[in-house]
């Protein structure tokens, strides 16, 4: 599910994936209560490192200020048609040079994947609608208590903090920064995925993705 900073359900979702051959394609979607959806498709690789193939993000409707579709793969070639208010809509496609750690769509999983206690800085092109390369350091920030069916446990807490380059020091001094990104991760054998924080697009409120449990509608548990 997807929260408001004042914890209110703005959208459901589900993420899932599926293993072809030696790709591995991830997507994750929200229906919003608003009618508004999100979707993104990540295409990677996994030999001895992950590897971007493709990535496309799709946002409509009232909680996206610009309507998008955008796409992008691991050549850089890349192509986005947008949309403002009444406007026209308007189509870039070209090409950008992509370093080798480009992470869009596989930043949760390269946090699951740090060492306990690692750090790590990759790469995403920000669609905004304009293609923007920024660094996103990914570094531990301490731990959290929690709790799982009612047993105390332990919540990893990293944050993903942008790097605009040159431009960093101006955007934090004019108030433009884009806020960090938070993670949970419950420590077991792999890491689980409890929570992420931070926006969907460019500029955008900080909204947090949780995981749910299905439920009946009765009092009743499923028959065995």
């Amino acid at each position: 599910m997807l929260r408001s900073t004042t914890g209110a359900i703005i959208a459901r979702g589900e993420m899932r994936q599926l293993a072809r051959s030696d790709r591995t394609e991830s997507y994750l979607s929200f229906a919003f209560k608003d009618g508004s959806q999100h979707e993104e498709t990540t295409t990677f690789t996994e030999r001895d490192v992950f590897r971007l193939v493709s990535y496309r993000v799709r946002q409509r409707g009232r909680s996206f200020p610009t309507q998008l579709e955008a796409s992008l793969d691991a050549s850089g070639q890349y192509r986005v048609a947008s949309r403002e208010g009444d406007e026209a809509e308007k189509v870039d496609e070209g090409r950008v040079e992509l370093p080798d750690d480009i992470a869009n769509g596989l930043v949760l999983l390269l946090v699951k994947n740090l060492a306990k206690g690692e750090s790590e800085t990759v790469h995403v092109v920000a669609f905004g609608p304009k293609p923007r390369l920024v660094g996103l350091k990914l570094v531990p920030d301490g731990d959290e208590p929690i709790l799982v069916a009612g047993a105390k446990k332990t919540a990893t807490r990293y944050a993903g903090r942008p790097d605009l380059g040159a431009l960093d020091a101006v955007a934090k001094v004019v108030g433009k920064h884009p806020p960090d990104y938070h993670f949970w991760l419950y420590r077991s054998e792999p890491p689980g995925f409890l929570a992420a924080a931070g926006p969907l697009y460019p500029g955008g409120p900080v909204w947090r993705i949780e995981l749910t449990t299905a439920t009946w509608p009765s009092a009743r548990s499923p028959r065995s």
